[in-house]
């Protein structure tokens, strides 16, 4: 049984900072895979209005093909690391905030 000033619980600032957090992370999260889309649906709409890139070759293989393969693909993975390092970043920020609190 807990006596008084034994609370443990998070306290009213701590859970503002874990509000802030968890919008903040939803924020980035929202803008990243927005901007993982538009850029997504740019590289589809080159392939679909310029179909004379399917007839130039390279090694073989339409230069469409490749726009996308390795295309999207980088760009995938361009925009999880910089998601990862801002998310660090916001998480770095809170926990400087929490332990100052």
């Amino acid at each position: 049984m807990r006596g008084p000033g034994t609370d443990t619980g998070p306290t009213d600032i701590q859970s503002v900072y874990v509000r802030s957090l968890i919008r903040s992370q939803l924020r980035l999260a929202l803008i990243c895979a927005s901007g993982f889309v538009v850029a997504t649906v740019v590289f589809v709409g080159v392939v679909v209005f310029a179909p004379a890139l399917d007839d130039v070759l390279v090694a073989g293989v339409p230069v469409s093909w490749l726009l996308l393969g390795f295309g999207v693909y980088p760009l995938a993975v361009t925009v999880a690391a910089l998601y990862v390092r801002a998310a660090s970043r916001n998480e770095a920020r809170y926990r400087s905030l929490a332990e100052d609190a």
